[in-house]
């Protein structure tokens, strides 16, 4: 009998666990690693779990995913594909107003199943070309316009099958009308014998032309006989629906850009704007600055329905200024990043789960939601972050090395590779001064890293790794009890949802021990 005497202190009641504010009240700096979720009562079923989700006081995403702003995690492709799976892109700004510019109207423009931004060229290129096209890119079916151009005079297209005879061999010579001479205009498939479609076309209809006519590329042209894009018969195999797109009121992709704080990102911003912007992201390692302030009350005077995320910050006082000054979301993180070196560096930052949840727990009394921008390194820790208040999760490693990040693939020791590197880091720095500004160093005569340069081992697509995190996601909120995000932030914020501190040797025995070897596989 003696094992069912109660100790003096022992509960009575079902209460296991610590609550939000029970794990934090200590005042230690906790990371994702240092505690767990404890499991809920489960009556429904993982895809039940809605996990849609504030963005800013306005925009609302069904995946609650955010590229970084960095230049080796997102632009045009990037943006594209987080939109189409719910989420969101922000196009960094480590590159002139122009080009940034340009990578947002992408993303406005773009339609699924259709290129808006193929390979064009002129009646005057030569055959070489399309060889070094169909080396470099894998396709040799090119439109060509009179300006070599989307936005010319359609004039033809050319295929392998207009080459194939013409002998490649002989590139290189300088002898005229050699196969490596040979002007397009001379072997393409002219106007008058291509089938085209109007601008304006649906996708099905588009589909069933290349199904009767049995042709591989179908141009699309405006009434002028411009080339507005083109649909591919390989692309639409691959098109497929995606039920769970961002998009605005006009049907386009939403998509968001950084700027910095100086007087020439106001000049940005109006490209920006111009190009279709949708939410603009403040991008400072420290976002309490007279700077940001300054920079938030220009927008909200100049282009009052246009969303701004500020940031970056960790603190409650940080926060509170930045609201006061009009900010519609905050970003949250401060030297967290697994290429970031701000608190080696400079002795300050906050570990990551104790800034999310004081700032967000601040936050909410505004209706302003929070981004957690840093220390993710893998579905766990989204998890982890929207249950400590966070509405949407900022990620960049764990996006960098996909196919839709910017950059080339290289091997290293038979490893599929690509670049990914801190915006503090000397490299993002000496690209262009964007970068420096963002860590308030680009007058400094010695500059001072705050990041590092490294690789990523090669994700594959963007369109098969957030259906997984979407996926692991929902079954997390499943385990913890929360049928949508905005319950489990209720859940945490009421003391329903419990929490666990995990010492050291716990950490390990969550993770993959005891084995002599084994191959991890996510999806």
């Amino acid at each position: 009998m003696a094992d069912y005497i109660l100790s003096e202190n022992a509960a009575h009641g079902p209460d296991d666990g610590l609550s939000g504010a029970k794990l934090f009240e200590s005042g230690d700096g906790l990371t994702y690693n240092d505690f767990l979720i404890l499991p809920g009562f489960i009556n429904f079923t993982s895809d039940e779990v809605d996990l849609t989700s504030n963005l800013t006081k306005r925009i609302a995403l069904k995946a609650p995913f955010v590229s970084s702003p960095m230049d080796t995690v997102t632009e045009a492709n990037m943006a594209i594909a987080m939109a189409l799976n719910g989420g969101i892109g922000i196009i960094h700004h480590n590159s002139t107003a122009e080009v940034q510019a340009r990578e947002i109207h992408k993303v406005k423009r773009y339609e699924q199943g259709f290129i808006t931004d193929p390979i064009v060229l002129r009646p005057d290129n030569t055959v070489a070309q399309v060889y070094e096209i169909k080396s470099k890119h894998g396709f040799a079916g090119i439109p060509v316009t009179d300006t070599g151009r989307v936005g010319g005079k359609l004039v033809g297209l050319v295929t392998l099958r207009d080459i194939d005879f013409l002998q490649k061999d002989q590139f290189d010579t300088p002898i005229q009308q050699r196969p490596e001479d040979v002007r397009l205009e001379e072997v393409m498939t002219p106007l008058a014998e291509l089938i085209t479609a109007r601008a304006g076309i649906q996708l099905r209809e588009a589909y069933n032309i290349l199904q009767t006519s049995k042709k591989g590329k179908l141009p699309i042209v405006n009434e002028k006989g411009e080339l507005v894009s083109l649909i591919a018969r390989t692309d639409l195999k691959k098109s497929r629906d995606y039920p769970l797109a961002s998009k605005d009121w006009k049907k386009q992709l939403l998509c968001g850009a950084a700027i910095g704080t100086r007087e020439s990102d106001k000049e940005r911003l109006q490209l920006l704007v111009q190009a279709g912007v949708d939410v603009i992201v403040l991008d400072s390692s420290q976002g309490n600055s007279t700077f940001q302030i300054d920079m938030i009350k220009f927008i909200k005077q100049t282009y009052p329905e246009l969303q701004v995320i500020a940031g970056n910050v960790v603190t409650v006082a940080q926060a509170k200024n930045l609201i006061d000054a009009g900010a519609d979301a905050l970003r949250v993180g401060m030297g967290s990043g697994s290429i970031c070196i701000t608190q080696e560096v400079m002795a300050v930052g906050r570990p990551q789960g104790s800034a999310v949840y004081r700032v967000a727990e601040y936050s909410r009394r505004f209706g302003v939601p929070v981004i957690a921008d840093g220390g993710v390194s893998s579905v766990g820790h989204v998890t982890k972050a929207l249950a400590l208040g966070a509405s949407a999760v900022m990620m960049g490693s764990m996006l960098a090395g996909t196919t839709e990040s910017p950059g080339e693939y290289f091997f290293s020791d038979g490893v599929r590779l690509k670049k990914y590197r801190g915006m503090g880091s000397l490299d993002a720095m000496e690209k262009h001064d964007s970068s420096a500004s963002r860590y308030f160093s680009e007058n400094d005569r010695v500059k001072v890293a705050q990041g590092v340069s490294g690789a990523i081992v090669d994700k594959g697509s963007i369109h098969r790794f957030l259906p997984y995190l979407y996926a692991a996601l929902q079954h997390g909120c499943q385990d913890a009890g929360a049928k949508s995000l905005a319950m489990l932030r209720s859940m945490m914020y009421s003391g329903e949802l419990k929490f666990e501190r995990r010492s050291t040797s716990a950490q390990v025995e969550g993770g993959v021990h005891s084995l002599h070897s084994y191959e991890k596989r996510l999806f």
